[in-house]
């Protein structure tokens, strides 16, 4: 069974920096391409970054470009995501994503 458990969210003040990382079991984790979405109150899920298997190639959306990082430790079945200099507008829900599966989520929280 595929199981993908989020953390590292919390509350910080714009220009802060947070670190996600994403737990991943059930599944050959080096092999994928790796996601983040986030879903903000009362709007859709947003894709936010991808990494892929092998050569570790990345893409952001242009929201977050230049301010996020993501990375994947594939000895750790681990993916995380470096956010620095958090606006308000990247409050939301952050998700890691493989294929059409989510975990549960976790809460970044940024005040102006």
């Amino acid at each position: 069974e595929v199981q993908l458990v989020e953390s590292g969210g919390g509350l910080v003040q714009a220009g802060g920096s947070l670190r996600l990382s994403c737990a991943a079991s059930g599944f050959t984790f080096s092999l994928y391409t790796m996601s983040w979405v986030r879903q903000a109150p009362g709007k859709g899920l947003e894709w936010v970054s991808s990494i892929y298997s092998g050569s570790g190639t990345t893409s952001y959306a242009d929201s977050v470009k230049g301010r996020f990082t993501i990375s994947r430790d594939d000895a750790k079945n681990t993916l995380y995501l470096q956010m620095n200099s958090l606006k308000p507008e990247d409050t939301a829900m952050y998700y890691c994503k493989f294929r059409t599966v989510r975990g549960q989520g976790t809460q970044v929280t940024v005040s102006s």
